[in-house]
């Protein structure tokens, strides 16, 4: 089943997911980096990463919910996508608490909000299971007519 947002014939939510996660993953990594030696510098760059993957995660959110829509009712696809999307919004409301308990100028983490990023690193990847299960299962986002020679998405 063809996903609703698409660019160039492919799914736009597959793409821009990846931004997200990439900077929320890395931003808790430099975070453990910060509380583990002190240097200050782990944690700018950490609040930085988090600040970026937050913005992307929005996009992700509507394109993401978008092509939700469009799943029929009553079917596994749309139960599924469902949990998808409510963990991964679990997942923008813990980084965005974290985020907000560091706007003290420092923006250096503590316990509190490292403890929010783990957490919400876990609920990441339940809800990454979920996305897999949409795209390899249920086939959400492939494309109809797709086939080892198939023809390019570029092509009439």
């Amino acid at each position: 089943m063809q996903t609703r947002v698409r660019a160039l014939g492919h799914p736009v939510h597959q793409m821009v997911i990846v931004f997200p996660l990439g900077l929320l993953v890395t931003g808790a990594i430099f975070d453990l980096v910060r509380l583990v030696t002190g240097n200050e510098i782990f944690g700018q760059v950490g609040f930085w990463n988090i600040t970026a993957g937050l913005v992307g995660a929005i996009v992700a959110a509507v394109t993401g919910w978008l092509d939700w829509t469009s799943i029929p009712a009553g079917t596994r696809a749309k139960r599924i996508g469902l949990l998808h999307g409510t963990l991964n919004g679990l997942v923008l409301v813990l980084f965005g608490i974290a985020w907000l308990l560091r706007l003290d100028g420092t923006h250096q983490p503590g316990a509190l909000p490292f403890t929010l990023e783990v957490l919400a690193l876990v609920a990441g990847s339940i809800a990454a299971w979920f996305g897999g299960e949409l795209v390899d299962r249920l086939g959400i986002g492939v494309h109809e007519d797709a086939h080892p020679d198939a023809a390019s998405s570029l092509s009439r």
